[in-house]
């Protein structure tokens, strides 16, 4: 079977399948560079039987801001511009590199948690508190959809999806700096609530994009594949394994598509 998914635009147009029904705009969890592949790898197996083709746009490390007024928005656009006419569906992964990190986690904390003892407790409020982050997030996803909606056709798909519950473990990639722990640490968080925090916060995402499905039933979706995983299918503290990867496609990311018509 001819390759379906495609990261390189010029490899695509030289391929047998030059043009995408499906344009993934993502960052690592579309991207992720190692061995197993990422999710697109899995996506780009559920959808073939049904023609699609994948075409990703965006990079490992993107941020949701990138997408509409940052570094990868003038390439989304393009791509749009390119290919919106004959897309069936838009996926897009963006979010976890917003708070992933200790420059962008940290902030969302409050400066001194150790006595907290519930996970909402250890959020900030104010300028650089979790609901200005979420705030951000819900403008970012409704300007990237009007953008989507500019280019394409009536009842293009657009598919969003939640993550997964990460791990704040301080495994990092080939033993580098951690994206969840070290933030946590310095906000004296408890050990016993460090993992609720993280999902704490993956449920307030979650809500948003629920939210902004619910303007558009028809047209907007949400993956939600929080839970998911167990600690065995975590490469680090922000990536699947590439069974990981595959597990969420095949219970989280494969019914919605199949509703959608788009995989078996």
């Amino acid at each position: 079977m001819d390759k379906n998914y495609f990261w390189d635009e010029r490899e695509m147009r030289e391929s047998a399948n030059p043009s995408p029904t499906i344009l993934a705009i993502g960052d690592s969890w579309f991207w992720y560079p190692f061995p197993g592949g990422s999710l697109v790898n899995q996506l780009g197996d559920l959808t073939a039987s049904r023609g699609q083709v994948i075409f990703a746009n965006g990079m490992n490390g993107a941020e949701a801001f990138d997408y509409v007024d940052g570094k990868y928005a003038s390439a989304v656009r393009n791509a749009l511009r390119l290919y919106g006419s004959g897309l069936e569906a838009v996926f897009i992964s963006g979010g976890g590199n917003d708070f992933a990190g200790f420059n962008d986690l940290r902030p969302l904390l409050k400066q001194d948690c150790s006595a907290e003892t519930t996970a909402d407790g250890c959020f900030a409020g104010g300028a650089s508190g979790l609901q200005v982050f979420l705030d951000n997030m819900d403008t970012y996803y409704r300007k990237l959809i009007g953008v989507i909606y500019t280019y394409t056709q009536p009842g293009c798909k657009v598919v969003m999806h939640t993550y997964d519950y990460a791990i704040p473990d301080g495994k990092g990639v080939f033993g580098d700096t951690a994206w969840l722990k070290p933030a946590l640490v310095d906000a004296r968080v408890d050990v016993g609530l460090q993992q609720k925090c993280i999902a704490f916060l993956l449920d307030s995402f979650y809500a948003v994009l629920k939210d902004i499905c619910s303007t558009d039933p028809q047209n907007l979706f949400v993956v939600d594949s929080r839970g998911t995983l167990k600690p065995q299918d975590w490469a680090n503290e922000l990536h699947p394994t590439p069974a990981g990867f595959a597990k969420i496609a095949s219970q989280r990311w494969r019914p919605v598509l199949r509703q959608l018509g788009l995989a078996d």
